[in-house]
Parts: structure tokens; C-alpha cells; sequence
């Protein structure tokens, strides 16, 4: 993630601000100049930039509710910024709680949509174009003893479904520990499912199909019965030699959504990196560390071994860091082998969009 600078004072800014902490300013982050920028309001909604005179308007989300901080420019007559249009379903808001799970939810999925646009993917909302992207954000209803209640988060036709609950971080981490998970997070759920949603857009009957199940595996596989399997005896032994997580082993499906969804946080955790002027000796005498070219850019280099030269060390770094401060690994992975020649795969048919 980039980090941004107020137009007005110059003072530090992160993706998620709506104020400037040190002059007041209006922020709002344009995703036509992909930038958090200083605006003035003016009469009516209309908010200009500070340094360019570009006209936006704030999203309604942020007018209505207060959950959104990006700005829709003056030529689009649209109510919703690119990210909240894309939201099919939004919780009641008149339940205690909700909108602070559903404002948790909506800095997450801003963040997945800010990859997506870094890339370059193709998305956009489903009540818009066929073949689209949606959200549907539930929460659970009174069980009555009927399972059926439950909300399950997943993918389907273009909806990816996200139990409101995974917001409330002691839920979650119920969860992980009831699921054996060392990684949880609600960016984790967003990329993962928007493996899925990607699998459909850019895999399926596509000429990658081929290459894809090359290295992923048959998925053809009856689904429904590869992840009772999973859930009834387990991953296999050695899972870590070919997979990135337990999961991964269930299902060539699920292999790649996790794998995409590692894509996505090695970019966009190097990017932050970066962005904060963090170097990591990647002790590499073949290949000099382009980290320290002001060019370098982990959502746009072609050198797949390159970014992987970068990552490493850093991951290293990562862990350290968290031990010092006595918490668990924050990089709770290892990239075998065939992981990294799957997230190759990944890149190569990301960088071919």
C-alpha cells in the first residue's frame, strides 16, 4: 500500500484518513489518480482538489453513513464510489453493532479493490456487466437450532458472501483457533474468495486452463466431497512440501484461491514496505537488490524471481520483529518448491491481463 501526502501541508497520510491530522483538510482518495487527496469542499457535494482543481464528489457511503473515504469524479453521475458499487447486499444498520462490523469490512475490501485496480485486473459490479463482481455482507439469524441460519463466506456466480461476524476480532480469532489457522484475517477472506471470483474471469475456459491444472491439479474433482474429505480426515502428511496452507490440499479450487490470495499479500505488504524506505539485504551478489531503484514497484515488475528475491528476506525481517515484540510469527508460511512455481503461474497470468 502506498503512503500519500496531505496537498495542503504535506503532512504523512494513509490509505484509510479522511482528515488530515495536522491542517483539518478533507481527504479523500481519487481512484482515477489512484492518490488520498486534499479537497475543499464547496457548494453542494462537490469537493475540489487542492493541488489539481479536479473536481469529485464524496462516495455516499461516506455522506450517509461515514464508512467510505473515496471520491467519485465530477463526469460520474454515479452515487457510489468504484468499491461501494460494488456491494450487492450491506447489513441492517438499525442491529446494534452492525455498522461498525460493516465500516471494519468496507477499509478491507477497499484494500482488495486498490490491488485490483494496481493490477490492472478486470472487475467491476455485477449489477452493471455480466461476469461482474459483488458483495453480499450477512450476518446470522437467530438459529433456532436450524444450521441453515448461519452465513457461510464464500463464492458463487460472482457474489462473494462475507459473514459480518469475521469483523468482530474475537469471533475471528474463535474461529482460527476452532479451525487451526494461524493466519485469519478479514483482507485474508476478501483475497481468498476473490480467488475464486478470478479463477472464473481468467482461468475457466480460458488457454491458461491447461497450465493451471498442470500445477494445481484436477479440478474436476467433485468439490462438495474434496472438502468433506478434507474436514473429516485432515490435510495430507507433508501438506507443506506442495501446498501454501492445509486448506490449499482440499481442492485445486481452494489450491489456487490461497495461492492468489498469497500473490496478493506478497505485493502489497512489499509495496508498504517500500513505501516506508525498508531495505532488507537480500544477500544476492548475481542479482544487485533493484530494491533500491525509486522505481521499483511490486505490483508492476515482470521479474517474477526478482519479487520473490525481495519477499523473502523480508519475511524474515517480519518475524523477527514480531518475536522481539513477543507475538507469534506474522509470516506463518514456507514456500516450497511447487508453491512458488504455482505463485509464478499466478504472476504470469496476472501480468498477461
Amino acid at each position: 500500500m502506498k503512503l500519500f501526502h496531505c496537498g495542503r501541508c504535506a503532512n504523512l497520510l494513509y490509505f484509510e484518513n479522511s482528515r488530515c491530522t495536522q491542517c483539518g483538510a478533507d481527504l479523500g482518495f481519487a481512484p482515477d489518480v489512484m492518490d488520498l487527496l486534499a479537497m475543499e469542499p464547496r457548494a453542494g457535494d462537490q469537493w475540489v482538489a487542492i493541488v489539481s482543481g479536479n473536481i469529485y464528489r464524496p462516495c455516499g457511503n461516506y455522506l450517509n453513513h461515514g464508512v467510505c473515504n473515496w471520491l467519485i469524479p465530477q463526469n460520474d453521475t454515479h452515487t457510489y464510489c468504484v468499491a461501494c458499487r460494488l456491494n450487492r447486499t450491506i447489513p441492517d444498520l438499525g442491529v446494534a453493532n452492525h455498522r461498525a462490523l460493516w465500516s471494519a469490512l468496507e477499509k478491507e475490501k477497499r484494500r482488495l479493490v486498490y490491488s485490483l485496480l494496481r493490477l490492472g485486473l478486470p472487475f467491476g459490479p455485477l449489477s452493471e456487466q455480466q461476469g461482474g463482481l459483488a458483495f453480499d455482507f450477512l450476518s446470522d439469524q437467530p438459529a433456532m437450532f436450524d444450521e441453515r441460519a448461519k452465513v457461510v463466506t464464500g463464492h458463487a456466480h460472482g457474489v462473494i458472501t462475507l459473514n459480518i461476524a469475521e469483523a468482530d476480532p474475537v469471533e475471528r480469532e474463535r474461529m482460527r483457533s476452532q479451525m487451526a489457522e494461524p493466519y485469519r484475517t478479514v483482507l485474508g477472506h476478501f483475497r481468498h474468495e476473490s480467488g475464486h471470483y478470478f479463477w472464473d474471469r481468467l482461468v475457466r475456459g480460458s488457454p491458461w486452463l491447461e497450465a493451471v491444472r498442470q500445477r494445481f491439479g484436477d479440478d474436476t474433482r467433485d468439490y462438495r466431497q474434496a472438502l468433506d474429505w478434507h474436514y473429516q480426515s485432515g490435510p495430507p502428511a507433508n501438506w507443506q512440501n506442495a501446498y501454501i496452507s492445509a486448506y490449499a490440499s482440499s481442492h485445486p479450487w481452494e489450491d489456487w484461491a490461497e495461492t492468489w490470495a498469497h500473490y496478493l499479500h506478497m505485493v502489497d505488504t512489499l509495496e508498504t514496505a517500500w513505501q516506508f524506505g525498508l531495505r532488507v539485504d537480500a544477500r544476492d551478489d548475481v542479482h544487485p537488490d533493484t530494491a533500491s531503484d525509486p522505481a521499483f514497484d511490486s505490483y508492476r515488475i515482470d521479474d517474477f524471481d526478482g519479487l520473490v528475491r525481495h519477499w523473502l528476506p523480508l519475511t524474515l525481517a517480519l518475524n523477527s520483529l514480531n518475536r522481539s515484540m513477543g507475538h507469534e510469527h506474522a509470516y506463518p508460511f514456507v514456500l516450497a518448491e511447487p508453491v512458488v512455481e504455482k505463485l509464478r503461474l499466478v504472476h504470469q497470468i496476472v501480468h498477461a491481463c
